[in-house]
C-alpha cells in the first residue's frame, strides 16, 4: 500500500510505500477509493489537537470497498462499499459509552489523528465504525458526507426546532446542511468571511435566503445559529444575533479563544452549547435520509499524492464545497 504520511507537526505529507496490512478481530479493510479532506485535517497537521500520534495516515471522510475481513465481523461483506468516520472507535463500557454518548467516550480512537485514515490506498478500520453506503452515488460525493455531513446533521439536531437557522462560515459542512435544513423548512442565513461576495452568491444558489459577512447583521433575529469557523470571536457575535432562548451550538473540534462578552448576551435564557464528534446512530439517521434530500455536494478532486495542495488549497479557501482525495 502506499500512503500520504504526517511525521510531524506542521508536515509536509509524504508520499511512502508501506507493507501491505490485515484486519484484525473486528476490523476490515478497505480498498480506499475517495477521501475527502476536512479542516479538522489542519487541525491534525497544526498540532491544535491534544496528544497527537506520529507517524499517521490522516483522514476521516473515507469510501472505499471491503477487500479483507479480520475474526468476529458482523452484517459487514467482502466487495461492500463503505464509510469511515472520525470516531474510529470506542471502549464500550465507559459511564459514557453505557449512557448511548459513545462521542463522549474516556478511551475513543479516532480515525486519521490516533488511528491512521483514509490519505492512502488502504485502510484499516473498526468493523462496527464502518457504515454501509449501498450502491446509490458516487464514491467523491459520499465521502464529504462522513464528516462535514455527520457533523453537519448532529449540530443541526442540537440547534431544536429553530426555525430561521444561521450557518457561521460556509465551507463544506454548511454548503451540505443548508440544503438539509432547506429540505425540512427551515429559512438560512449564511454568514460568510466579510466581503467574500463569492461564497455568499454560493450560499444563495443552494437555498440560503439572505447571506453577508460575519460583520454584518442579519435582517431579523434567529432561532438558532452554528459555527463552523474556528473563530472564537464569533461565538458573542452569534449571540447577539439569536432572540431571547436562542441557542448557539459551537460544531468545531478546535475553536480559537473566545473573547470576553457582556452577560446581556446570554442572558434571556440563550444557550451556548458545543458538538462533539458523533454516534454511530448519528451516521446512521444521515445516511438514511441522505438519499432522499438529493444533495448536490460540491466537490473538487485531488489526486491522492497531491493532498498538500489540497490542503493548501482548503487553508486559502480557493475553492467551494469540499476537496476529495482519490487514489
Amino acid at each position: 500500500m502506499h500512503a500520504m504520511v504526517l511525521n510531524q507537526v506542521k508536515g509536509p505529507l509524504e508520499w511512502t510505500e508501506l507493507q501491505d496490512r490485515r484486519p484484525g478481530p473486528n476490523e476490515v479493510r478497505i480498498q480506499v477509493t475517495a477521501c475527502g479532506v476536512c479542516r479538522t485535517d489542519l487541525h491534525v497537521l497544526d498540532g491544535e489537537l491534544p496528544n497527537p500520534v506520529f507517524p499517521i495516515i490522516p483522514g476521516h471522510e473515507i469510501v472505499g470497498r471491503i477487500d479483507a475481513i479480520g475474526a468476529d465481523v458482523k452484517d459487514l461483506q467482502l466487495g461492500e462499499r463503505v464509510g469511515i468516520p472520525w470516531l474510529g472507535h470506542t471502549d464500550g463500557i465507559c459511564p459514557y459509552c453505557v449512557m448511548g454518548r459513545e462521542n463522549l467516550c474516556d478511551h475513543p480512537l479516532f480515525t486519521g489523528f490516533t488511528r491512521d485514515g483514509g490519505y492512502a490506498t488502504a485502510a484499516i478500520a473498526d468493523a462496527r465504525f464502518s457504515f454501509s453506503l449501498g450502491e446509490a452515488g458516487s464514491d467523491i460525493s459520499l465521502a464529504p458526507l462522513l464528516c462535514a455531513g455527520l457533523i453537519g446533521w448532529r449540530s443541526l439536531v442540537m440547534a431544536g426546532e429553530a426555525s430561521k437557522l444561521g450557518l457561521y462560515g460556509f465551507g463544506a459542512s454548511a454548503h451540505i446542511l443548508a440544503q438539509v435544513a432547506k429540505w425540512q423548512g427551515r429559512s438560512v442565513y449564511a454568514f460568510t468571511q466579510p466581503g467574500d461576495k463569492r461564497t455568499q452568491a454560493f450560499a444563495l444558489s443552494l437555498g440560503a435566503i439572505w447571506a453577508g459577512g460575519s460583520d454584518e447583521s442579519a435582517p431579523e433575529r434567529l432561532d438558532a445559529a452554528i459555527i463552523f469557523a474556528p473563530v472564537g470571536a464569533l461565538v458573542p457575535q452569534a449571540l447577539q444575533a439569536v432572540r431571547k432562548g436562542g441557542r448557539v451550538v459551537c460544531a468545531g473540534i478546535h475553536m480559537s479563544d473566545i473573547p470576553g462578552f457582556a452577560y446581556g448576551l446570554l442572558w434571556e435564557e440563550r444557550e451556548l452549547i458545543s458538538v462533539a464528534n458523533l454516534t454511530r446512530k448519528d451516521g446512521m439517521e444521515f445516511l438514511r435520509l441522505a438519499p432522499q434530500i438529493g444533495l448536490a455536494v460540491k466537490t473538487t478532486a485531488y489526486p491522492m499524492q497531491q493532498a498538500n495542495q489540497a490542503l493548501a488549497d482548503l487553508r486559502a479557501g480557493r475553492f467551494e464545497g469540499a476537496a476529495v482525495l482519490v487514489p
